[in-house]
């Protein structure tokens, strides 16, 4: 069977793991990535031959207004166009700025190829707003799919999780959330916390997806970069009482999710950042979420945990999980997440 064709549009910070994530993938092959200006990934990029992980060649692509000059004068090589890439794949993975992507659907709509967006576009320029464990079977054969943010993506791993084991009625989030990427100057430097509307966007998208669960929540802005902490209070339905031994028994079984406790030195957000790094992990990324077992407590018949989100990485295997399903790679979400799992190495530390 050929492997599906895929391009990356925007190699920025999630671009730059779109595309790592789809040259680990054994059946996928990356076309290439398309970009605007010579920017620092791009710089390395090139002072690494053009190669990415596992020295699989990124070839580059300019978008229309991208000044060719200015990437001849770092002898950065340029493969072709923007619509040239486009016409070489399956599948188009864009991680464009905002609205920058519902431009680019006219592309890929004249073209006659899929795409799948993420989190910073809006819900309309997608037919499925997708999560591969939440409703991939939703996202089976359809032409353009919106991944979640960040956190919605990790949130929505441990409510499926704990829903499909026990089933529930309603959340209550509280996001503790990172101010900006690692590297980002343009939130200013900060000293202060900053309280947005509830309830927040998670919460009313994760009832997109799962609109079955009631949600509400609260977030705070913190002038931090590596991680957010977002703490879950569930509720089962019809009353039954859901003990922290229950839940702990089902995220303990979850690929994507990392139970620790703060006695193995997961502190918090800046722990599971070095761990990755002291892990060998590329660019420090974490395909997982982290859970600490510390943070689960009964509340009546609710429970409550405490999860960390690695925003950079957490959307990946996501993304990968969505080209399964909008190519019929696989048609049901146990066989779609794992392929994108084993791929991605992700589980190999519950063995």
């Amino acid at each position: 069977m050929a492997k599906v064709r895929v391009g990356v549009a925007g190699y920025g910070t999630i671009g730059q793991r779109l595309a790592d994530g789809v040259a680990l993938q054994g059946d996928m092959e990356l076309v290439g990535i398309a970009d605007l200006a010579p920017t620092l990934a791009i710089r390395a990029l090139r002072e690494n031959d053009m190669c990415g992980v596992n020295n699989v060649p990124y070839p580059l692509y300019l978008v229309d207004g991208a000044d060719r000059s200015a990437f001849d004068a770092l002898d950065i090589p340029v493969a072709g166009t923007f619509e040239e890439l486009c016409s070489k794949v399956d599948v188009m993975l864009d991680s464009s700025p905002g609205g920058v992507g519902a431009k680019n659907k006219e592309i890929y709509k004249r073209l006659g190829v899929k795409a799948i967006f993420q989190g910073g576009e809006k819900n309309s320029v997608a037919d499925v707003f997708f999560h591969g464990y939440a409703n991939y079977e939703k996202g089976v054969g359809q032409d353009y799919l919106k991944l979640t943010s960040c956190n919605t993506t990790g949130l929505i791993r441990t409510v499926d999780c704990l829903d499909r084991a026990i089933g529930l009625e309603k959340v209550a989030i509280t996001i503790i959330r990172r101010v900006a990427d690692p590297g980002d100057y343009h939130r200013g430097l900060t000293n202060a916390l900053q309280m947005d509307k509830a309830p927040s966007h998670q919460a009313v998208d994760l009832m997109t997806i799962m609109p079955h669960v009631e949600a509400t929540g609260i977030l705070v802005h913190t002038p931090v970069t590596h991680g957010h902490i977002i703490t879950v209070l569930a509720t089962a339905k019809d009353g039954k009482k859901i003990t922290r031994d229950m839940a702990l028994e089902a995220f303990r079984k979850h690929p994507r999710i990392r139970t620790v406790t703060t006695d193995e030195g997961f502190k918090g957000n800046a722990s599971f950042f070095k761990y990755a790094r002291d892990l060998g992990n590329r660019r420090g990324d974490m395909y997982e979420i982290g859970l600490w077992e510390d943070s689960i407590v009964e509340s009546g018949n609710d429970i409550m945990y405490a999860i960390h989100i690695p925003q950079e990485s957490v959307t990946i295997p996501e993304t990968m999980d969505a080209i399964r399903a909008a190519m019929k790679m696989q048609l049901t979400r146990e066989e779609g997440t794992a392929q994108t799992n084993k791929y991605l190495g992700i589980g190999r530390f519950k063995r």
